[in-house]
């Protein structure tokens, strides 16, 4: 194998690591559509956590996704993509800055969560929370 070969090798893998990276980030913090009907009975609360990072938590409600409750708590709130696809960016006017490697994670009762926004059935209680983050 020569030096070049070795480069290119290195690289593709490089660029390979990136790309699994920036999909498992967008699987992660929202997956489903803004045109989704939101909720009538939700309460949202805005903080800033202890790092100046914003947040926006609600509660869940049976039957209803993370990102209905999103959209129904901050109809401002950017989503981008539709379906399995869509990728929340900003919410309460704040978008996630690509070139600072920001992105708007979700929780669900203190953990990340496992799937995307659309995808997250919420439970009556479950405490909802968004966190912009850095990769």
């Amino acid at each position: 194998m020569n030096p070049q070969t070795l480069r290119a090798g290195t690289s593709a893998r490089s660029l390979t690591a990136l790309a699994s990276l920036l999909l498992a980030v967008g699987l992660l913090a929202g997956c489903g559509t803004a045109d989704e009907a939101p909720a009538d009975d939700t309460s949202a609360s805005s903080s800033v956590a202890s790092d100046d990072a914003p947040e926006l938590s609600y509660e869940g409600v049976a039957g209803k996704t993370a990102l209905e409750l999103l959209v129904a708590a901050d109809p401002t709130a950017i989503v981008q993509g539709e379906g399995e696809n869509a990728f929340v960016t900003g919410i309460e006017g704040r978008e996630a800055q690509e070139s600072a490697k920001e992105f708007w994670a979700l929780y669900v009762n203190g953990e990340m969560a496992q799937v995307g926004a659309g995808s997250l059935v919420t439970e009556t209680g479950d405490e909802i929370t968004w966190k912009l983050e850095t990769f």
